[in-house]
């Protein structure tokens, strides 16, 4: 969808005045010596084992589905911070939940807002855009010339979720506020937010939040 998010101070960008989906404002290698299994074969089925559980461990952490993970991201944001990759927890107020993580593009110039996710005929799983502005301010996106639906997440300064706007409809020019305060905006495929439970008061981890309620260590 095109970021279009309306700057309260000026310079002012109209609905009008804007293209579609932007914002209507404008690893130390080592090794082991495995030794010869004894006649029974004990030895060998327990280096298999290990074995089979350090790959098993690989591609948990490499963000692979595995049957089981509710999310393929939510191993992702076990790990540390990286600029392609963004992280969202559940609001403190509910408890335990999953934590999830999606590859991310970043536009956070006027060019790069203003195209937006436009005429993308597809969007990987985990996969999304992070869209931020130099000031906090009033923002509304709009879904001109955008061809897949898209859930979008505003946040304010902390990186703290305050409006989530699920399944933006393709093609709709009905600006869709994000109130104010706005600095963060990600955008995702439709209906994931409600899958892995991104809802208002959840938090964003990203190395460009840089005044985050949840930081980068």
């Amino acid at each position: 969808m095109t970021a279009g998010a309306v700057a309260v101070l000026p310079p002012c960008w109209s609905v009008l005045a804007v293209s579609a989906h932007k914002p209507l404002d404008n690893q130390e290698r080592s090794s082991a010596v495995v030794p010869e299994c004894d006649a029974s074969g004990d030895r060998r089925h327990r280096i298999t084992r290990a074995v089979l559980a350090a790959v098993l461990a690989g591609v948990i952490l490499s963000g692979l589905a595995v049957p089981g993970l509710p999310f393929a991201g939510a191993a992702q944001a076990a790990q540390s911070c990286s600029l392609s990759r963004i992280d969202l927890r559940p609001p403190a107020k509910a408890g335990q939940g999953e934590r999830q993580s999606f590859s991310v593009e970043i536009a956070d110039t006027a060019a790069s807002r203003a195209q937006g996710l436009m005429y993308r005929e597809s969007l990987a799983p985990d996969a999304g855009m992070l869209f931020i502005y130099e000031t906090p301010r009033r923002a509304a996106f709009w879904m001109k010339n955008t061809l897949i639906p898209l859930d979008i997440i505003f946040a304010d300064a902390q990186g703290r979720v305050m409006v989530v706007h699920e399944n933006a409809v393709p093609g709709d020019e009905t600006p869709i506020p994000g109130g104010d305060n706005v600095l963060y905006v990600l955008e995702i495929n439709g209906g994931l937010a409600k899958k892995t439970g991104i809802v208002p008061g959840s938090e964003m981890r990203h190395p460009l939040i840089s005044a985050g309620a949840w930081p980068c260590r």
